[in-house]
């Protein structure tokens, strides 16, 4: 039983550690440790280093892909409240890890990008798909009127998407959730300046 649960413990083992130190600071020796397998364990899994670190990618991937899919497609709320719950989500998530650490996906993006072309067209592929939840939820918000009919949701999901990483930075940089709330008070006051204007002169009349 342990033997075929090998390849999972040491891809949980090293996607906790690089997140944590990086990449390049993550020994390979720390992570057969953690895992608690031999050497010939992993190499019985994984033909390299960087063959194992896109499959860690697939990891958090699989799991920022969860949280938002549950958020951003849940049928239940309005469609910009289910932005907002996945930014709080996300804001939830950073707490109990306590402020440490950040967006897997966006340290990621910032170490390896400019060393590995691999790893770049591997990232890059989460974030377009990161962006296009978000532009789903933003289509849903235009049709509902609650965006105007003339916004680019393609772009916007972008903004959404590069703005939050940036205050994902400055979290833990402040070890605060603070620059995480404010991202989203911006945002929200952006994104919701159309439906707000368009309630307040359906009011006055």
């Amino acid at each position: 039983m342990r033997k075929s649960n090998a390849k999972n413990d040491i891809l949980l083992s090293g996607a906790r550690l690089i997140h944590e130190k990086g990449y390049h600071n993550t020994g390979l020796q720390e992570i057969l440790s953690a895992a608690g397998v031999p050497k010939g364990s992993f190499y019985f899994h994984f033909k390299s280093k960087e063959d194992f670190g896109l499959q860690v990618v697939d990891i958090y991937a699989s799991f920022i892909r969860h949280m938002a899919q549950k958020c951003l497609r849940d049928a239940e709320l309005p469609p910009l409240l289910r932005l907002e719950k996945f930014l709080d989500s996300y804001i939830l998530h950073f707490q109990n890890m306590g402020l440490r650490y950040g967006c897997p996906i966006g340290n990621m993006m910032q170490e390896m990008s400019d060393l590995s072309e691999t790893f770049r067209e591997k990232i890059g592929a989460v974030y377009d798909e990161l962006c296009s939840l978000i532009r789903e939820c933003l289509d849903d918000a235009r049709k509902t009127g609650d965006l105007p009919e003339d916004i680019d949701t393609g772009e916007a999901a972008q903004f959404v998407f590069d703005s939050w990483e940036g205050a994902v930075m400055h979290m833990k940089l402040a070890r605060s959730a603070r620059p995480l709330e404010n991202c989203k008070k911006m945002l929200f006051a952006t994104l919701l300046k159309h439906r707000s204007s368009r309630q307040s002169e359906q009011g006055s009349g």
